[in-house]
Parts: C-alpha cells; structure tokens; sequence
C-alpha cells in the first residue's frame, strides 16, 4: 500500500518556505504523479494575512498581503494536468479559539468566493476543513460542524475532509495526553455528530507512540466505518522526536508506520508533506534520500532529478 495522496503546505505555518515558482512546483507535481499520488490537499489557502490568491472576502475583514501569483490557479492547473484531484483548505485565521463564530463568519464567505471562482475547475473535487480537531470539545466540534454544512451547502457531491490529532504523549505543549479508553469514547460520540457534513477523516499519526501507532490505526478504522466515514491514514513523513521543527522522518520509521497502516485496513495512505519531507526537489538533502528509500521498498524507477541514481531494488 503506497502513499497516494499528499497536503501541500504552501502558506506555511511552522515549516520554512522553499520559494517555489511554477517551474518548480511543475516538475513537484510531475514527481508526485510519477510514484503514484492521485489527490493533493491544499492544508490552507489562507493564514492570517497571506492567502493564495487575492481575495475580496478576506480584504473585508483585515488587511492581506499582495498575492503576487495566484497559487490557486497553479495548483488547479497543474493537478489537472497530472490527472490528480484537489482538496481546497479553507481559510485559518490562526486565531480560531479566540473568536471561533467570527472564523467561520469569515470562511463562509471566503468559501462562497472560492466556489465561485474556482469550484468548476476540473481538478476541484472537494474541501479540507482546515480546524484539526482532537476532543469533544462543543465549540471545537461545531466549528468542523459549521464548515462542513457550508461546503455541503455549497457542494453537495463533493466529499469534505479533516485530518485530526490524538492527545497523546506527543501532543502539542499544554495538551494533556488522554488514555485511549477515553480517545475512543470522545471520538464515538464525534463521529456521530459529524457524520452528517464529514465524509473522510484522516488521523495525523505522529502524536503517539510509534509502538501505540497500530491500536489507534485499528480504532480509527472501526469508528469511522460505524460512522459510514471513509478513513485515511495521514502518514507524517517529517520527525516530531528531533529536537528541532521538524527534519524528514527516518526511513525506517516511516516504512513501519505505512506497514502498520496498511495492516490496519485504512482506505487511503497520505502523507504530510511530500514537497518539503519526501521530494527529491525539496531543499532538504535528507527528503531526497527518503525518497530514494521509498522509491526502492516499492521497485518504483525513478530517477532522482537531483543525482544519476535511480530508486530501484
């Protein structure tokens, strides 16, 4: 089971830009096809005052950066042409436990735009709900609620998307880990209010032990087919046990998580993210290298723009 589908992290929030113009996400896009990924994620279109293209409805609620290329459109054209499908991540205003009712206010808006603009593209086919849940928390939960009933409203055929994380003992500071016991009692009762607007969860996998990692895997399964939910497994390929944010993922790590997964009986593997952690494009020697590694588990050849090697077993 290989990974098939990948976030791009363009808006970046804690990882540094590679300064990609067309050219480079072109040949990007060309590589991620090329090992198979079918589906790409938009993470966001928007955080705080940057978007990815110039938009009037977030101009009425703060003052934006210039978007000097409109990355929309590139991402939508270049996963036309690689026959993929796209995922649009909708807007984080970085502050959405602050005023959670103004956020939402906010996307419905910015999401009318987007439909308007960009949801008959070809390679549109469907939303990511930016807020990454983690507890039954009632605020937190209605604004996945309110996003997705919007992007139902908007699309009703198109599937809507979160990527959820586990309050676990890699859980971001402040957060205190819970036992799985209760993970699984809180995310019964999720699954059951957001059945009705979500229609695929993908669990990030890097907030837990690696050696807890097939339990989770398991009772994610379960409870999101109860739910009628497709689950994916959001494989991280960069480290969260380095000391510095964040390095790509050692081989031998990632290729157990993928094994575990599959085992597992997930839907659909997809990573975050191939540009920065996985490509032989990326600015990062250590992502080429994982990539060599990944293209020889699966006897995928091919050739590594950056060196004469070829991934091959």
């Amino acid at each position: 089971m290989k990974i098939t589908g990948t976030f791009i992290d363009e808006i970046t929030h804690d990882i540094p830009s590679q300064n990609w113009g067309p050219d480079e996400w072109a040949a990007d896009f060309k590589v991620m096809r090329s090992i198979g990924i079918d589906t790409v994620i938009l993470i966001r279109s928007g955080y705080r005052d940057q978007a990815v293209f110039n938009s009037w409805a977030l101009r009425k609620h703060r003052p934006m950066l210039p978007a000097r290329q409109n990355l929309a459109e590139l991402f939508l054209d270049l996963a036309g042409q690689n026959n993929m499908k796209l995922l649009w991540g909708i807007y984080d205003p970085g502050d959405w436990e602050i005023d959670g009712r103004q956020a939402l206010d906010i996307n419905r808006e910015f999401m009318n735009e987007v439909h308007e603009h960009f949801a008959g593209h070809e390679a549109f086919a469907g939303w990511y709900l930016t807020f990454e849940l983690s507890r039954h928390d009632p605020q937190h939960v209605e604004l996945v609620l309110d996003s997705g009933r919007h992007a139902k409203k908007l699309t009703p055929d198109l599937p809507t998307m979160i990527s959820p994380y586990i309050s676990g003992k890699k859980a971001p500071p402040g957060m205190k880990p819970i036992p799985r016991s209760q993970h699984e009692d809180e995310w019964r009762k999720i699954f059951q209010k957001i059945k009705e607007c979500v229609d695929i969860v993908a669990f990030q996998d890097g907030h837990v032990d690696f050696l807890e990692a097939p339990e989770y895997l398991v009772l994610h399964s379960r409870l999101a087919r109860e739910a009628g939910i497709a689950c994916w497994s959001n494989v991280e390929s960069f480290d969260r046990d380095m000391p510095i944010k964040f390095p790509p993922i050692d081989w031998r790590k990632l290729e157990y998580k993928i094994d575990v997964a599959r085992e597992a009986g997930v839907d659909k593997l997809i990573t975050f993210e191939f540009s920065h952690f996985m490509s032989p494009n990326s600015v990062l020697p250590a992502a080429r290298n994982l990539f060599n590694r990944y293209c020889e588990r699966f006897k995928l050849n091919i050739e590594d723009p950056n060196s004469n090697r070829h991934g091959q077993t």
